[in-house]
């Protein structure tokens, strides 16, 4: 190799090294989420390839049963972050709560199963999300996928639909989203399949 190329070869490292770094840095900041709902014990497998580059993992209630939120984590092996649904049994009340509020980044995020959506919220939900007023409010409990922005609040509301098999709903659904630093990105509902 000559001179010249040898000196082309190292900035062409040193150029992949900082690209490289730069990638690694965003993907560190930028927290990925799986969100899922009433899956009513039933967890689709596919559902594990879908929140493979995720880093958390969140269940807007109707678990099921503690074997399914189990399986949920050590499968997975992300955090699990999730609020007890009116199905649920002491198995997962012992776990989980009834409510979550949080910090993902610099979003503030409300969590509960039976919420609601805008600007139809129960009287309760109305309650705690004047009271903590969350830039993301996130609910199941309808099997109705919705994803809409409450500008009376000023909060993003998100319902996965249902995941699992039981319910009145035709397809199963989630969704994978972004949290960056205050911005919400990168949504996708993905369908699981019919019901």
């Amino acid at each position: 190799m000559t001179p010249e190329e040898n000196m082309l070869f190292n900035q062409f490292r040193q150029a992949f090294y900082c690209l490289t770094l730069i990638l690694a840095i965003i993907n560190y900041v930028m927290t990925r989420i799986g969100l899922i709902s009433d899956t009513h014990g039933y967890l689709d497998p596919s559902a594990f390839t879908h929140f493979k580059q995720c880093n958390e993992i969140w269940h807007a209630g109707d678990f099921g049963d503690a074997e399914l939120a189990t399986r949920l984590a050590t499968v997975s092996r992300l955090p699990v972050k999730g609020v007890y649904g009116n199905i649920d049994g002491n198995d997962i009340r012992t776990v989980f709560p009834e409510q979550l509020v949080f910090m993902c980044e610099e979003v503030k995020v409300m969590m509960r199963h039976i919420g609601g959506a805008p600007p139809r919220y129960n009287p309760e939900t109305r309650k705690e999300l004047l009271l903590h007023k969350p830039q993301l409010f996130i609910s199941g409990h309808s099997h109705i996928l919705k994803v809409m922005f409450d500008a009376a609040i000023n909060c993003l509301h998100m319902n996965p639909g249902a995941a699992g098999k039981h319910g009145w709903h035709k397809m199963r659904t989630i969704i994978r989203f972004a949290i960056d630093g205050k911005n919400m990105k990168d949504c996708e509902v993905i369908e699981l399949g019919k019901r």
